[in-house]
């Protein structure tokens, strides 16, 4: 199985489309879709979509529902966390290392204009 795409309800398609612009453009990622009532970011082909629901209600603070987004190195996984604080998200978890289940990491939380939580993560090299 391969992972294709994901795609995240948001209540303001301008807010949100500007919102990760400005954090997926630091993982090399740009809007390849663009219409009235959704964006697909990638590099090649949409694997990150938002899709506007001006109606919905208010993402819940314990959906559960958490989206990780990998990075080339710790000072893009900062520039992320940065950009998106700087465009209307909250932090969730400030950048630092961290313990997975299998190895650590350095990573950084922060919700977007809706309340969904992203996560921009990178694997140090093993030395």
């Amino acid at each position: 199985m391969a992972l294709d795409h994901i795609s995240v309800a948001v209540s303001d398609i301008g807010k949100s489309g500007a919102f990760y612009d400005a954090v997926l453009g630091h993982l090399g990622m740009a809007r390849i879709a663009d219409r009235e009532m959704t964006i697909g970011y990638g590099k090649k082909f949409p694997e990150f979509w938002i899709n506007a629901r001006p109606d919905m209600a208010p993402v819940s603070a314990d959906t559960g529902v958490h989206i990780a987004l990998r990075a080339r190195s710790e000072e893009l996984v900062l520039e992320c966390y940065q950009a998106a604080l700087e465009n209307g998200g909250t932090d969730a978890g400030s950048p630092g290392a961290r313990q997975a289940a299998l190895t650590t990491y350095f990573g950084a939380f922060f919700k977007d204009p809706d309340g969904n939580k992203v996560e921009i993560v990178t694997f140090p090299k093993p030395e």
